[in-house]
């Protein structure tokens, strides 16, 4: 009950325009500042320097251009231009070349053609490029949109394209079938977004219940599954079953957010695992960053004193 009330405040405070306004004065001024455990930067540059740090500890980066809910056309189509910048100095830079986008930030929100004509675009610039892009989930009122889209994609020949499922969701053991049977990959989530009880399990251990029959489903029927995760228990109970299995460790990738749980990072790389760290950038943070705090609220008391130290 605690954490879907964590999760319920957070998510009014990433609508609040006073507090982003305040948040973003304050956020992101110093390296020291306290939005910058979670986000790598503002820029792209600084995203990839910050790649480059995750590249020499022995592990792989997607990175994500925030931005998402965007409410009209013009707006768009400046973040499509913005991701083929993105793209352009990924290829220059030498760094992997994977990135995550979303819907919304192309426009699905204002119209779901220019939205899929903003992620072609995109797509006929990374594909060539030997680019993978994954197209994140947002919240289940965008599920069958979103599912829809990389279907009709794929099935006209997109292949370095992958998608996000939630296990907070009860549908997405039977969309898991539906992408498995294309032969698409997939990074499994729990789920940041606060979902109303008839779409999604109430309780946190039916989410995880959903999350390890999901992952084990992955491992031994997946393609080059991501098995998303913070959680000890769900990364030992991965790695347990791939033994059992059978399963190769460069058949599977983990992944996790920037500035979270470097030791776990740490220790996968050391065990021979694959490790991916999901690294968002841009100016349009804060609603990233409130889900990370609803998601994990121990983290509220580092805001509060990175607020204090920042006046």
């Amino acid at each position: 009950m605690l954490h879907a009330a964590s999760k319920a405040f957070f998510h009014l405070l990433a609508q609040n325009g006073v507090v982003k306004k305040l948040a973003s004065r304050y956020g992101m001024r110093r390296p020291t500042s306290f939005a910058r455990r979670f986000i790598a930067g503002e820029t792209v540059d600084e995203a990839i320097e910050a790649a480059r740090a995750i590249e020499a500890r022995g592990m792989t980066e997607t990175l994500d251009l925030l931005g998402e809910s965007v409410t009209d056309l013009e707006r768009a189509a400046a973040a499509t231009r913005e991701y083929l910048a993105v793209l352009h100095a990924v290829s220059q830079s030498g760094i992997e070349r994977n990135v995550s986008l979303k819907l919304t930030q192309l426009g699905l929100d204002v119209d779901k053609a220019t939205a899929v004509d903003n992620l072609r675009k995109i797509l006929e610039r990374a594909e060539p490029a030997g680019f993978f892009v994954r197209v994140d989930m947002e919240s289940s009122a965008y599920t069958d949109v979103t599912l829809e889209i990389f279907e009709t994609l794929w099935r006209h020949g997109a292949r370095g394209i992958g998608v996000v499922l939630q296990s907070a969701l009860i549908r997405s053991e039977a969309d898991l079938e539906r992408v498995n049977a294309l032969g698409a990959r997939v990074r499994l989530v729990k789920g940041a977004y606060q979902e109303p009880k008839s779409v999604a399990y109430p309780l946190k251990a039916d989410v995880d219940a959903a999350y390890a029959r999901m992952m084990k489903t992955l491992l031994t029927a997946g393609n080059y599954p991501a098995i998303a995760t913070h959680d000890p228990a769900m990364i030992d109970l991965a790695c347990a079953y791939a033994v059992e299995r059978g399963v190769a460790r460069d058949a599977f990738e983990f992944q996790m957010l920037y500035g979270i749980r470097r030791d776990l990072q740490a220790r996968l790389v050391q065990q021979g695992f694959r490790v991916r760290i999901y690294v968002p950038f841009g100016r349009e943070w804060f609603p990233y960053f409130m889900r990370r705090l609803g998601e994990r609220p121990a983290n509220v008391g580092f805001v509060i004193r990175g607020l204090v130290s920042e006046r």
